[in-house]
């Protein structure tokens, strides 16, 4: 019998959790994305951009690898352990992923994060504003878009609720000392939008549409 295409839209993938963006003075920019639900459960992953310009993903399953690799770009992928613990007596995020030992101190929230928080999150995450978001996050945060398309043309939509800033950075890479905190100058190029060139970690919801 011929084969009948189905017009049947895939569901949606949606990530739902953290993302922190931190430069480092080594000149090493580091994306931790610590996800409290996806269709894959609960998992944290890390993205890091060397000086040189390499981009490393380190993921903790292979499904994980798959899943990121299809939206961003990497020149080097590793399936390693990768745990992120968050304290919230001393507002810290500690890192370990394959080589990487890091330590993150959050700090308040930013003015960013203020405004985010007067949105009602259902006109944050729906697509007949998020060209509206999308211009306004560009216009607040420079560099940042909210939406975009992934490596695999699947439609993303990047829906922030709230973002505190970094204020320190204690973190190796092996042996080597990264520096202290910077900004994330030059900005990441994992996908179509780097995050704030000011340290942070926001709140935010991913919605990812694969591609018809």
């Amino acid at each position: 019998m011929p084969t009948v295409a189905s017009d049947v839209a895939p569901a949606p993938v949606v990530l739902d959790g953290h993302i922190a963006g931190a430069g480092s003075a080594h000149g090493t920019r580091l994306v931790v994305g610590r996800w409290r639900r996806s269709p894959l459960g609960g998992f944290a992953d890390v993205m890091v951009e060397q000086p040189d310009g390499t981009r490393v993903l380190l993921a903790p399953r292979s499904d994980v690898a798959d899943l990121v690799t299809r939206l961003y770009t990497f020149d080097a992928v590793h399936v390693v352990p990768v745990r992120v613990v968050a304290d919230a007596s001393s507002r810290t995020w500690t890192v370990v992923a394959g080589p990487l030992r890091a330590r993150l101190t959050i700090g308040a929230r930013t003015p960013v994060g203020a405004l985010l928080r007067l949105v009602p999150p259902v006109v944050v995450r729906a697509r007949a504003t998020a060209g509206v978001v999308d211009a306004l996050a560009g216009a607040l945060v420079p560099g940042v878009r909210t939406r975009g398309r992934g490596r695999d043309g699947s439609s993303q939509v990047y829906a922030a609720r709230d973002q505190h800033a970094l204020v320190a950075l204690d973190a190796h890479w092996g042996e080597r000392s990264l520096g202290d905190l910077a900004r994330v100058d030059p900005p990441v190029r994992f996908g179509f939008s780097s995050v704030p060139a000011a340290p942070a970690v926001t709140a935010v919801r991913v919605t990812v549409v694969a591609p018809p």
